[in-house]
């Protein structure tokens, strides 16, 4: 029977069901007062025992004059109540809810109910575009993003790990960033394998998670599953899901919801998000909270559920799935808006009157009296910071992952090394065994010249996507509480230092002698210091642009292209003493010029005689004469080391604060 066919005035439920509060769980609310100390403070293992979490009048909507430009001079011209609708929208509206201990709670809607924005707002992830009113509380404790992450875990629906690492390796990672700084080494591997026991990840507990079309690794739901023991390494006694069935078959959906629902019933309260369930998965939720237009639709057991609709003149018809029902009756049907909206206003204040909603706020009440009377160790005064490792634990971690992740993809250095060897060959063959005449004078220069954009681009490129790559990953795991952003940069950067030293060494030791440059040992080292200084300069203006851009396409797009100005203010293409004063200060940035310069001085200054084979008045008859000609300073030769090295550091520091302003939180 469907509810707009029969266009009945739905009755409000008048139900005598006994009080939702006299369920066992409550024996399992914490008692605040017995626990705390003699000095007045909480025994915070205790308190982590059993979470009520209530949520009372959340309101979100967008902000006004989030857009720009022709569209808001368009409505500008409207009457102030038609500006308003076009520019803020309700998400939202006066939601309220509690998800008990022992309970596995599921937010049920059709697309744009407000399934996610609830979500994002319960985590306190919500977008910066939005404003939000309301009361989060713990036990009748109100809280804010930093208590909730203290207490709590957060599955989200993607999932996103460092795919070269194996399953056992990636919990050993969380198991160091996120269990508590005072539980011994030895306790938390043990605890790392009572996880994958649980979570039945034995038999792939050494199987390369791998990455999509590049690594074969684990199942979806094998995957799904390292989701979720992750996060419960920590024993949270809170965890958020989203979308925990996403992209999985029937079987492996019922799967997931088994393991939520196991932990749910060892005190667990879990509260997760779910699109469109089959009727097994949906017999497995306690609690429902049915979200329709923003609002409130229902909130309680499946049971009461259909006990609900049934009294509202709508029953589900037999052997339906019940999920389905209630999604299609409170959906908002193209070219019957009207009659959607008149359905889902009735339901929502139809629930608005009810029993059921009335003994959830009562009981909402009765927490918040007994929150009053607790000590507020939830507040922000007694949560200074959601990191549970210290900054040399976390760093230890994320460099021993990183370090991993390169041992793990030796086909990548061999790459590099194989075409640092190759391009060192190919300028030794091109430039071979060069004399001091007029020619070769060009010839050595432009070899040298070579090495330098050689370095650049094959280290700018080599480094442009490791940010943006990883980037995803890095930011759910920073915003988790799991390591800060310098420890993240650091490691990262650190941890290729090797390779990065490896490669110009050899591309210098290989082509050096073969073109023929100056033969003195100390010219030699000098040259292999200028072209490794230029290597890192190269790999820390990849590190900026990769952290700056955020996405593979617009970095590798972007990073060439800025390459190319520094490139013409090297001293090889254009003389520096004609560079135009207006770009005077760009130069300064070109790691080219003083490279350039570096190596030209290092090879000619002390050259004293050039051969002229031909009558030419404008061959250089010594080394110094050579430089002269290039507007080179032979005593610029050590401020040119330190203008790389500042460069190293500049570009680094850049990087940095680009990485520091994306993890930047509201």
């Amino acid at each position: 029977m469907s509810l707009k066919d029969e266009q009945k005035p739905l009755l409000p439920v008048n139900s005598n069901r006994s009080d939702i509060d006299s369920r066992p769980d409550r024996d399992r609310f914490t008692d605040y007062q017995s626990l705390k100390n003699s000095n007045g403070s909480v025994k915070n293992k205790k308190v982590n025992q059993s979470i009520t979490y209530t949520w009372t009048n959340i309101n979100v909507r967008t902000k006004n004059g989030q857009s720009r430009g022709f569209y808001d001079t368009l409505t500008s011209f409207y009457p102030s109540s038609l500006r308003n609708k076009s520019q803020k929208k309700e998400l939202l509206k006066n939601v309220s809810g509690m998800a008990r201990p022992g309970e596995l709670l599921a937010l049920m809607g059709s697309s744009g109910a407000g399934k996610t924005t609830l979500m994002n707002s319960l985590t306190f992830r919500s977008d910066r575009n939005v404003t939000e009113t309301g009361v989060k509380a713990i036990n009748g404790v109100p809280i804010n993003g930093t208590s909730l992450t203290a207490v709590s875990a957060y599955v989200q629906q993607h999932d996103l790990f460092i795919g070269t690492l194996t399953v056992r390796e990636h919990l050993i990672f969380q198991a160091m960033v996120r269990m508590d700084r005072h539980i011994p080494y030895d306790k938390r591997m043990a605890r790392v394998e009572e996880v994958i026991q649980e979570l039945s990840l034995v038999k792939c507990k050494n199987t390369i998670i791998g990455v999509s079309g590049r690594l074969k690794g684990l199942s979806g739901g094998e995957m799904k599953r390292l989701s979720f023991a992750s996060e419960v390494l920590t024993d949270p006694p809170l965890m958020f899901c989203d979308e925990p069935t996403s992209g999985l078959d029937s079987y492996m959906a019922q799967n997931v919801i088994s393991v939520l629902k196991s932990m749910a019933s060892k005190g667990k309260t879990i509260i997760c998000t779910i699109h469109q369930p089959s009727s097994e998965v949906y017999s497995m939720f306690d609690k429902i909270l049915l979200l329709a237009n923003a609002r409130t639709a229902f909130l309680g057991t499946p049971n009461e559920a259909i006990e609900f609709f049934k009294s509202l003149g709508v029953s589900c018809p037999k052997n339906h799935n019940p999920a389905d029902f209630f999604i299609q009756l409170l959906a908002i049907v193209p070219s019957q808006e009207l009659c959607s909206f008149e359905t889902i206003d009735t339901v929502c204040e139809a629930y608005e009157e009810s029993q059921y909603k009335n003994d959830m706020m009562q009981h909402q009440k009765q927490m918040i009296i007994a929150g009053k009377d607790s000590l507020d160790y939830l507040g922000s005064n007694n949560v200074s910071s959601p990191y549970k490792a210290s900054w040399i634990e976390q760093f230890y971690a994320v460099f021993w992952r990183s370090w991993l992740s390169i041992k793990k993809e030796p086909a990548l250095t061999k790459i590099r090394l194989v075409q640092t060897i190759m391009v060192a060959a190919l300028i030794s063959f091109i430039f071979y065994n060069q004399h001091l005449d007029q020619d070769g004078v060009m010839n050595i220069n432009g070899a040298l010249f070579m090495c330098i954009s050689n370095m650049t681009f094959q280290n700018v490129l080599a480094v442009i996507n490791v940010f943006c790559s990883e980037l995803p990953v890095f930011m759910r795991e920073h915003h988790n509480g799991m390591y800060r952003t310098d420890v993240y940069f650091l490691s990262k950067t650190i941890a290729e230092v090797p390779i990065f030293l490896v490669i110009p060494v050899l591309f210098t030791t290989i082509m050096y002698y073969i073109v023929g440059l100056n033969p003195k040992l100390t010219h030699f080292l000098i040259a292999v210091l200028f072209i490794t200084l230029v290597s890192l300069v190269a790999v820390s203006f990849g590190y900026f642009v990769s952290c700056a851009s955020g996405n593979i396409s617009v970095a590798l797009s972007v990073g060439p292209t800025i390459v190319i100005p520094f490139l013409l203010f090297g001293g090889y293409f254009l003389n520096v003493g004609s560079i135009p004063s207006y770009f005077r200060w760009l130069s300064i940035f070109s790691w080219f010029k003083y490279a350039n310069e570096g190596l030209q001085i290092n090879q000619w200054s002390d050259i004293d005689y050039i051969e002229c084979n031909r009558v030419n008045t404008t061959c250089p008859r010594s080394g110094h004469a050579v430089l002269e000609s290039n507007s080179f300073v032979e005593s610029n030769l050590t401020m040119d080391i330190v203008s790389l090295l500042l460069l190293v550091v500049a570009f680094r520091f850049m990087a940095f604060l680009s990485l520091l302003i994306r993890t930047s939180r509201k």
